[in-house]
Formats: C-alpha cells, structure tokens, sequence
C-alpha cells in the first residue's frame, strides 16, 4: 500500500516540520504572530508637558483599537464557520478520486523564489483573506466506508492556518554553506512524507534564507485531487499583483491571434473564398477523425500492453512510492523566441524540439555509443511521454482569477480538467541541431490534429461510472507504466509579480506520485523559462547533469538558428 494514501495525523504533522538536523535556535511559534504589538510610548514629557490624561486617553484609544481589531477577527471568524455550517458537500470529480488511489496518489509541489525575506503576518493576513476561503483548499475528502457505492465528497471545515504553515528547523550552518542544496534536500525529503487527509490537503513551507536564486523561499505542497496546473497556477496568479501596479492583477503573455478555440478547432472559411477552400475544410475535419482513431487506438494499446523499449530514462516498477528529487535551471526565454521566429514555429514547438536533443545527448552518454556505426544503426530509437492537456478553451487572466470562487458560473471551470495524449520523442544525434525543432514541430502539429485528450477526458469518466474507480486507475496507471516520461509546459504572468506584497523571482513546479522515474516540466515567467526535473533519486545521482544537457542543448540550437539565413 503506498504510504502516502493514508497519515496519522500526529506523525504526519511531526513528520511535515522538521527535518534531520536540528537547528539551536527553535522557530518561533506561529500561532504568535496572530496577536498584534501594541504601540507603547516610553519618552519622555515633551516641551508642552504631556498630562497623566492625555496618556490616559491615548492608552484608551489604543485600547479601543485593539479591542475593535479584535472583533472584526472574531466576527471574520463566526462568518467563516457560518459558510461552514451552511456549505452543502460537493462530490469529488472522477479525476479528483483518480488521483487518491493507492497507486495514483499524486501531489503537485511548487517552489518559489521571493525577493524580499518572509513578512509571516502579511502573509497570514493573504492567505487568511485568499486561500482559505477557497472551497476546494477549506474542505477535506470525506467517504461512507460503510457504503462501497457511495461516492468520496468535499465538505468544509474550519481551517486552522498554524496546521498549514510550516517552518522547518534547518541547521543554519547547512543554510549558510549550501543554502541550495538545503532546499532541494527538503523538497526530495518532503516528497516521502504522507499528508494527514483529516485537514484540507495542502502546506505552505517557509524557508526563510536567501539562496543564490532569492532571498527567501517558500515550497508549496497539495495534492492533485485539489485541482490541476491550470487551476492551481490560476489560483496562484489570483493571489498576487502586478509589482508595478498593486492595484491590479499580472497580465500573462497575448494568446494568438487566431486561437479563439481548442487548438484542433477548424475556423470555416467564407462562402466567398470558394469551394477549394470549403472543401480544404472539410478534409481537415476527415483527416482530424482519421487521427483521433489512430491515436485512441495506440492509447488503449498502451494503457494495456504497448511499452516503451527498456532504456536509462524510464523507471522501475514500484517508482511512483520512491524518493524524487527536484532540480530545476533557467533557461532564457528570450532564446526560445528567437529558435521560434527563425524555425517559423511555436515555444513549445522549440521546448519539444530542446527535450529532444537533451533526451539524445543523456542516453548516448549513458549507453557510451562512442561508435558511429552503432549510433547510426540506433538512430530510431523513440521513447513517449504522457503528456497533460487542460481541455478549457484558453480563458483570459480575469477569467482564471475567478476561478478563485468556484460558486460562480464562470466559463473556466475549477478542478482537474484534463486529457492524456501519448507525446512520441525522437532519440538521435543529428549534426544539424535546429533537425530536432523540425521533428518536434512535426510532432506536435500531428498532435494537434486529433481529439486525443478529449477522448481520453470524457472516457476515463464513462469508465469510472461504468467499471469503477479501481478500473479507471489501473488503465491510467497502466498507461503511465508503459511510456518512459511525463512533459508539460505551462504560461505564467509576462511581469513581475507579488505574492503577498513579496516580489517573486521564480516559480519552480513539479509533481510526483506517478509511475515515471522522469518527469520534464516548463514554466515561463517573466523573460525566462523554468526548467524543472522531478527524477528518481536512486535511478539519476546525476541530474543536474541532465540539467545541463537542457542548457547545452538549447545553446547549441539557438547559435545555429541565429546563423540560420
């Protein structure tokens, strides 16, 4: 049974807040930042001589502030645990108790670099205001064991902030020497303790100490039955503001201009442009009808017994219940913009094209095919990815703010709403680098001609209905095991924000719990990428290696495209 699915909630609690060494100087309490520090005057008479009454009256003044602070809590308080009584449960969604069973129990962790050292009564004060409030991140998971038809449900509860909030005690000789292996020791520890699921399933990590990267760092822990990236990165943007204008939310890079739909939609051109041209269209549809069978065909293939050629990159079996480690470089987004104008393709064209070559770079290390002739015999090796896709048609920023309040009919809708599609990557050494954005846009315009994920969206919850729970995670379990990675990409805001009146420098995400010893994560922000590796601990002691094989390889394919005529 996997050790995640379930937590004693004092161990778990224990567990979560500390780690090996222990620093000598304990954390202070949180619990204590609640009570605010009254303004006490110990100077002297000025030169008008203060009267005993005057200081009366302002200890009265101080007094009655207090005491007025002190009510509009206890009356945010009552009105919370009225929303507590009067909330109806809401039932899980089939993806949501997908990613609970014992062999699927997946959780997203975020790191996030601050430019300024932790304020933890102004972020209380945000996520007393912001977070907590939100249903899903208020509410536990809640099942009739009695009943094996009854369905897993959502009810709220009464959140204490002192149970998510968690400052680990650190060896400050450890932060002060290393303080970037400090965190990425932590992160991979965090990733073997279970979370206590009596309390809404998430945690903010205080790690208050600059890094080569920012001054202070906070790692964010929730499961996925809580929401998916897009939902999740929605939330987050919810949460902060423009750094140049607090007053407004970030703005996220333009969408394209002609994407006003789901990317395998076909605009229909007018009667005026002809009948070729209607008839173009309407082959398209056909084409897009041929696809989505090959490709549902070779989903159910390998969700049954379809699986990837053994190489260094896939995982074992038992992979989802072992230790990860998180790794995580940036890339200069300006780069891939420039491999983008030049190949007269997308960014995640160029990403898929980047992975690609660092894939091939790692593996015929790995394998020491130092013989051409063997190379050249191996070049078509392929390996897959199972690779996410948010089904919602693309919303705007203030869309996705809303979906900070669930209870609203919004058109972006909160919870896991996404599809699988099986993502084929080409292993080969090719000596002209800018070969392997050629194939990855090929890869990913096939991609887009098909209805893949959402097949794959709406038959996971017929078949959840129909077979059951149990079913539903074997198949996805089944289709994970057989492909050799995971591989997502996600867009962040275009500027810089403040999380809580903290200047952000980076956002770092990742997930774990799956069965893949590799998962390759992109998260843009700002002018840069994140690159983010979640690796088995045990199968890659060299990762920052296969860090370094994603820089070498993007730097190799933007020198060649910037010499491209």
């Amino acid at each position: 049974m996997d050790p995640r699915s379930t937590a004693d909630p004092a161990s778990s609690s224990t567990s979560t807040h500390s780690t090996t060494t222990t620093s000598p100087t304990p954390t202070p309490s949180p619990s204590s930042l609640r009570k605010r520090v009254l303004s006490i005057d110990t100077s002297s008479r000025d030169s008008r001589g203060s009267s005993g009454r005057e200081r009366e009256s302002k200890a009265r003044q101080e007094e009655e502030e207090e005491e007025s602070v002190m009510a509009s809590a206890a009356a945010s308080e009552a009105e919370r645990e009225r929303d507590v009584e009067a909330a109806v449960p809401v039932p899980m969604s089939p993806a949501g108790r997908l990613f609970r069973e014992t062999n699927f129990n997946c959780y997203i962790v975020a790191v996030i670099g601050l430019g300024a050292r932790v304020d933890v009564a102004a972020a209380r004060a945000g996520l007393e205001a912001t977070l907590v409030r939100h249903p899903r991140f208020c509410s536990v998971q809640v099942s009739d064991e009695a009943s094996k038809r009854a369905k897993p449900r959502w009810v709220r509860t009464t959140v204490n902030l002192d149970d998510h909030l968690i400052f680990p005690e650190l060896d400050p000789t450890a932060t002060s020497a290393s303080p970037d292996q400090v965190i990425e020791d932590y992160m991979s520890t965090l990733s073997t303790q279970p979370m206590d699921h009596s309390r809404p399933l998430w945690e903010l990590h205080v790690l208050d100490f600059p890094t080569s990267e920012a001054a202070a760092t906070v790692a964010v822990r929730m499961h996925h039955s809580l929401g998916d990236g897009v939902s999740l990165l929605s939330l987050l943007i919810a949460c902060t503001r423009s750094a140049a204008d607090p007053a407004r939310l970030p703005a996220l890079p333009p969408a394209p201009a002609l994407r006003d739909g789901p990317v395998y939609a076909r605009r229909r051109p007018p009667l005026s442009a002809g009948i070729v041209a209607l008839a173009a269209w309407a082959w398209s549809y056909l084409v897009l009808a041929l696809h989505t069978l090959v490709d549902v065909a070779c989903f159910v293939a390998t969700s049954l017994f379809l699986r990837d050629a053994r190489t260094p990159l896939m995982g074992t079996e038992g992979v989802e219940f072992r230790r990860k480690r998180f790794v995580h470089c940036t890339l200069s987004l300006d780069d891939v913009k420039l491999v983008k104008n030049a190949m007269k393709c997308t960014v995640n064209d160029v990403l898929v094209g980047v992975t690609s070559a660092a894939l091939s770079r790692y593996y015929f290390r790995k394998e020491n095919d130092t013989n051409s002739e063997k190379r050249t015999r191996r070049k078509h090796i392929r390996v897959r990815s199972a690779l996410l896709v948010n089904i919602r048609k693309t919303p705007g920023l203030h869309v996705l703010a809303e979906m900070m309040n669930s209870n609203k009919n919004n058109v972006a809708r909160w919870g896991n709403l996404i599809g699988y599609i099986v993502l084929p990557f080409r292993i080969a050494m090719f000596h002209d680098p800018l070969e392997y954005i050629r194939q990855g846009k090929r890869t990913v315009d096939r991609k887009k001609s098909s209805l893949e994920a959402i097949f794959t969206y709406w038959s996971g919850n017929l078949i959840v209905k129909l077979f059951g729970i149990k079913t539903a995670a074997a198949l996805c379990h089944g289709m994970l095991a057989n492909t050799t990675l995971s591989f997502s990409s996600m867009v962040g805001p275009a500027e810089k924000v403040e999380f809580y009146g903290h200047p952000i420098e980076y956002i770092a995400p990742s997930v774990y719990g799956h069965p893949h010893a590799l998962t390759v994560h992109y998260q843009s922000y700002m002018n840069i990428i994140k690159l983010v590796l979640a690796v088995d601990d045990a199968q890659f002691p060299d990762a920052h290696q296969l860090l370094d094989d994603f820089a070498e390889s993007l730097r190799l394919i933007r020198q060649a495209a910037s010499t491209k005529s």
